[in-house]
């Protein structure tokens, strides 16, 4: 369900109620295994890169204590070892995109996607904020993996509120869309990427509110077209991370928000947790 400034989409399940469901996703290891290494420093001062994944497990060793990885040990981070996880990388994110492989909530993602659904990208990546959302662009424009930009625009156009009688182009109506999508890659500026719990409960407090904003705009809305006030659901957030540090904090931080539910695809599976 979408309301920008032109018009305002609502998702209708099977008893005619507005679909109050949003989602928040982690990038790496959760919606797509990214190519993209993270440099760390060996004991011979040579570099290694790391994957995401492997990262998330062993994030609290580095610098720490030295450990054995893919036959190097590893004594701390190399200089700069996030090179390509920020604005210096913002085209190499781009271009890794279109080529990496779908992760354990890339269901979910198409799932939102091709419905419709206002979402948000809370990342510990340090790209130009922009650069995420092109990305997400080039994805829904080649109908990457399940991706179908005809069924996004499809229901664009379905729910659309049609009282402003302009035709709006498939392009004007995408970049509308994603226009209401929120993407927050934490490190950016001043954020931690080697602690970014912080920033993405940060992040996942401002998209809440966005939410709860959107979503009363449209009960409003709806009751004055319809006169009815007490169908409309809860709103709902599924937010999903691979890193189970930060599905642990952000689950203990919002305990007692009742629309964010939380899961954790750590090892490649999907768990409410």
């Amino acid at each position: 369900m979408i309301r920008n400034r032109k018009y305002i989409v609502e998702g209708i399940d099977e008893t005619g109620t507005p679909d109050m469901k949003y989602y928040a996703f982690d990038w790496d290891d959760n919606i797509m295994t990214m190519p993209t290494k993270i440099i760390l420093k060996d004991e011979d001062g040579k570099e290694v890169g790391m994957s995401t994944e492997d990262f998330a497990e062993y994030r609290t060793q580095i610098g720490n204590e030295p450990f054995d990885y893919e036959g190097h040990t590893i004594v701390n981070f190399a200089e700069d070892p996030f090179r390509y996880f920020g604005v210096k990388g913002d085209k190499q994110f781009v271009v890794d995109s279109m080529i990496a492989k779908p992760g354990p909530a890339w269901p979910d993602f198409v799932e939102a996607i091709n419905n419709g659904s206002i979402l948000s990208i809370i990342t510990a990546r340090g790209h130009t904020p922009n650069i995420l959302r092109e990305g997400m662009y080039n994805l829904i424009a080649s109908n990457k993996n399940g991706l179908n930009s005809k069924e996004l625009v499809k229901n664009l156009k379905k729910y659309r509120d049609l009282d402003d009688g302009e035709n709006t182009s498939t392009k004007e109506l995408i970049d509308d869309y994603l226009d209401l999508c929120k993407f927050y890659p934490v490190s950016y500026g001043e954020g931690s990427a080697t602690n970014p719990e912080e920033g993405k409960i940060k992040a996942m407090t401002e998209f809440i509110q966005h939410i709860k904003s959107i979503s009363e705009h449209i009960n409003k809305k709806a009751f004055l077209k319809n006169k009815v006030s007490n169908n409309f659901k809860l709103p709902s957030i599924g937010f999903s991370d691979d890193d189970i540090r930060n599905v642990e904090k952000m689950k203990s931080h919002f305990e007692d928000e009742p629309m964010l539910k939380t899961y954790s695809t750590a090892g490649g599976v999907k768990k409410l947790y």
